[in-house]
């Protein structure tokens, strides 16, 4: 749990020598191999070159202590929690709790991620306990059962940027005020948004994952009315709406905006490796867009933590640029 080694998963395929020449990776194959730049003449031996390079830099960056999400994720969610009997017995500072229940919600997803990835702890660790109680109680803010949230987090990754199998494809918009509009727009009922493309896409899968899923969002939606329902009937609405309603939709729309729509505009096929995400400047800076500017990075290697991926970048950015990467941004 301390220091992740290298996921196998992170390391691309690989192909058999040809003509003498080293293995390169299945990406760097002439049949897949990501175009630099509409004039680009490198052969596949300069490709190969680059891949090796860029994972022998990559893997300086999947090591390194994880122990701050586990503590983020249980110290956030204990306090949040705490705001429910301290709201009941007037203890509370409403005001406070309020913003704070927004924080929570929005930086939950982070530490989630992280073990959607099993970036804390790998399957057959001792630790592995750890990372998946860090997922389930980091997602509860947001009412996203983290079985939910990991299934189609890397159905994500496996389909990015495919209109049809990408869950996040609904996020798409023109710019960035039709893409807040969405956030909240794709919520409502009867609107073909996220929700619904995610059942497809479940539906699709048929498997008993997908199945547990669905049910452990019907339980977690259930409990959320029921607390609602519940404080609201006993004279506590405002307060049940300022801990958990409003920052659960505050929540959503700020992790839909900075984690789907703004790293991957435009998504329009844009399907490639290299092409999966952007590199851009966030008006809130690198912290407060939860990391996303470099999240291209993550595409690449998923097993290089959140925290890591700005370092990985301008380490990986020589290459990058090489590749084709527009990195005039940062």
């Amino acid at each position: 749990m301390m220091d992740r080694p290298i996921d196998v998963a992170d390391r691309p395929a690989m192909v058999p020598e040809v003509d003498g020449a080293a293995p390169v990776s299945d990406r760097d194959s002439p049949r897949l191999a990501v175009p630099l730049s509409a004039s680009d003449t490198l052969d596949r031996h300069t490709r190969a070159d680059l891949r090796r390079q860029e994972m022998r830099i990559a893997r300086e960056f999947h090591q390194g202590r994880m122990w701050p999400y586990v503590v983020a994720a249980w110290g956030c969610f204990a306090i949040w929690l705490s705001f429910f009997p301290l709201a009941i017995m007037g203890w509370l500072n409403l005001p406070l709790a309020f913003v704070l229940s927004c924080f929570f919600a929005t930086g939950g997803y982070v530490t989630s991620h992280e073990a959607m990835h099993d970036n804390i702890a790998r399957p057959g660790s001792k630790y592995r306990w750890v990372n998946e109680w860090v997922g389930k109680v980091s997602t509860i803010p947001i009412v996203f059962p983290f079985s939910m949230a990991r299934l189609m987090h890397l159905e994500h990754h496996y389909h990015c940027n495919d209109p049809v199998k990408d869950p996040d494809y609904t996020d798409e918009a023109p710019n960035m005020w039709m893409a807040w509009y969405k956030t909240w727009y794709n919520r409502q009922p009867g609107v073909d948004g996220s929700i619904h493309h995610y059942k497809r896409i479940l539906a699709e899968m048929g498997t008993k994952k997908a199945g547990k899923a669905m049910k452990d969002t019907l339980k977690l939606q259930l409990l959320f009315m029921a607390v609602l329902f519940g404080m609201a009937w006993s004279g506590y609405a405002i307060e049940a709406a300022l801990i958990w309603w409003l920052p659960r939709h505050i929540g959503l729309s700020y992790i839909r905006f900075y984690l789907s729509w703004a790293p991957h505009h435009p998504r329009e096929e844009q399907t490639e490796r290299y092409a999966q995400a952007r590199i851009f400047k966030s008006r809130l800076g690198h912290f407060m867009s939860m990391c996303m500017e470099t999240h291209l990075i993550h595409h690449l290697y998923p097993g290089i933590p959140n925290h890591r991926t700005k370092d990985a970048y301008f380490a990986l950015k020589p290459i990058l640029e090489k590749r084709g990467v527009d990195c005039s941004a940062l």
